[in-house]
Parts: structure tokens; sequence; C-alpha cells
């Protein structure tokens, strides 16, 4: 009698697991979340958008079901974003960062096209001229310049971003600083100070609004073969070839063996800082360095042993 309960039982387990596949719920329960739109129905803002790591975030967002506003200077580039990624998905605003009411402009219509704003990715910037030799030659009306551009900038998209989002009690702000901002050496003294300026809002701004449900994150990548990025090393080298400067990019600033970081490695952690996978991610800078930054040979170049 005990042996034919037992067969009962396991035949009534079986069925039922039957029926569950069979209704197609062991889709929703076993299917991966990386197969999923991860920002389905959200609206964002993304400055930068024309080009390099925002352009990539920008298609990224889209393919992940967000609706984008690329907001840049790059008008002819923006443009044509935007009609790649289609009307229904993307829109482009001329936005220069370091004018408030552009900002300002960006986030408003968001607002007026789509009725929300989700996610605002604070992500143009410039690396600024090369370091001078001697601290002494720096140029002070360049620090200004930087300065305005990758962390006023910064502060405005916050500010902006949470005068829409904090009614609502929710939403997501995102900012692009530098593995600059972690280790010295890396950049002129003015760029890995104006990063590292972000890093230090990011923290600052994301314990203030996360009383209103906005969370605050900083993506720190590491060297990434950008027109922009390979622009300054080729001027900082004038005797390299275009070979030679990619490969100073892509290898020789490199740390992690196999791989090269590239912008779309950037755009998908900003596609999970935005989703709701990061809902309790505040006040964090996601370095993406492939270790660069961890730490370092004391001797890069040991003497033989025999």
């Amino acid at each position: 009698m005990m042996l034919n309960a037992a067969a009962n039982k396991l035949l009534r387990g079986k069925s039922i697991a039957a029926q569950v596949f069979s209704n197609g719920l062991a889709d929703r329960l076993f299917s991966s979340s990386s197969s999923s739109r991860k920002l389905d129905g959200k609206v964002a803002v993304i400055t930068g958008a024309a080009s390099g790591i925002g352009e990539a975030t920008a298609k990224e967002f889209v393919r992940n079901g967000a609706k984008v506003i690329i907001a840049d200077i790059q008008d002819d580039l923006g443009r044509a974003v935007a009609a790649e990624l289609g009307a229904d998905a993307a829109s482009y605003t001329h936005c220069d960062v370091t004018v408030e009411k552009d900002v300002a402009a960006a986030v408003d219509l968001a607002v007026a096209r789509h009725g929300r704003l989700d996610v605002v990715y604070s992500n143009a910037g410039v690396i600024g001229a090369p370091a001078p030799a001697s601290l002494a030659a720096l140029d002070l009306d360049e620090y200004d310049r930087v300065m305005a551009v990758n962390a006023r900038s910064m502060l405005a998209c916050v500010k902006h971003a949470a005068r829409v989002m904090a009614p609502r009690r929710a939403g997501c702000i995102l900012c692009t600083a530098s593995s600059a901002a972690v280790l010295g050496g890396v950049a002129s003294p003015v760029y890995s100070m104006s990063k590292a300026a972000i890093v230090g809002m990011v923290r600052a701004v994301a314990r203030q609004l996360a009383r209103d449900g906005v969370r605050v994150n900083a993506i720190s990548p590491h060297a990434i073969p950008t027109p922009m990025a390979l622009g300054i090393i080729a001027e900082t080298f004038p005797a390299a070839t275009a070979e030679e400067v990619r490969r100073m990019v892509t290898r020789e600033m490199q740390e992690l063996e196999g791989t090269s970081l590239e912008v779309e490695d950037v755009a998908r952690a900003a596609v999970f800082l935005a989703s709701d996978e990061a809902k309790f991610v505040t006040g964090h800078n996601l370095v993406v360095d492939g270790g660069f930054t961890v730490g370092k040979d004391l001797l890069r170049n040991p003497p033989s042993s025999t």
C-alpha cells in the first residue's frame, strides 16, 4: 500500500510538471534575463551620443527596448545615428553640455515626446590637451575648458534629471568618469582631476537623491580606441604610425590578456546600471578596465634567475 501511494504521488507530480510545461510556464520560469529586453518602456537622454561610447550606448539601449534622446553638438553624426535607430526609437537634439539651458531642453524634450524620463546618461566629455612636460607650463585656461565640459556639465545633467525624476520618486542617472579618476599617471593632471570630480559628485548626490528614489552611478572605462582617444595618443606620439597608435590603446595600455576594451562593453555596463537588475545599486563607480587599476607588478621585467 505504501509503495502504491508513493507511486501515485510521483505520477501526480509528473502530471503537474507536464501541465506547467504545456502551458508555457517553463519558458517564463527558466528564461535567461540576458535574453530579455532589460530597458523595455524606459526613456533615456544620452549626451555625447553621436559617436564613441555614447553612440554604442544609444544603440544598446534601443536594442534593450528603450527610447532615447541623442544629445550632442555633432549634428550630422547625431542625426545619422537617430535615423539608423528609427524615428520611433530615437530623436536627435543639439545640446552643448556646457550650456545649462541646452541640458534642460534635452530633458524637457524627452518628457514632451514620451511623457516620462527614466534615465539620464551624462557621457559627453573631452580629453583635453596632452600633459605638458612640466607642471609649470600647465595652461589654466585649458583646465577651465576641460572642467566645464567634463565636470560642470555632469552636475547640470544631474540637476535637470533630478528636477524631473525626484517628483516621480524614480529614475537613474549615469555619469562617465574614467580609470584616470582611480589611478594616477593614466592621463594628464587636468583630465584626471575632471574625472575624479565626477566620482566625488556621484557619491555626494547619490546620498541626497536616494531619499527621492533616484539612483546615481558612475562608469569608469579604461582606454578605448575611439577617435578621440586615438587622436590624443597620436598627438602625444607624433612619430607613431596609425597602427602603432591603435596598438598602444588596445594592447600596451591594457592588462587583461586575450581581449581588449570596446565601446560596447561600456554600453552594456550602462544597460545593467540603468536596468531594474541594478535597482539597489547607487553611489557606485563601476570600473570597466580589465583589472588595470587593481595593481601593478613591482618589476615589469624581472632579472633572470639564472
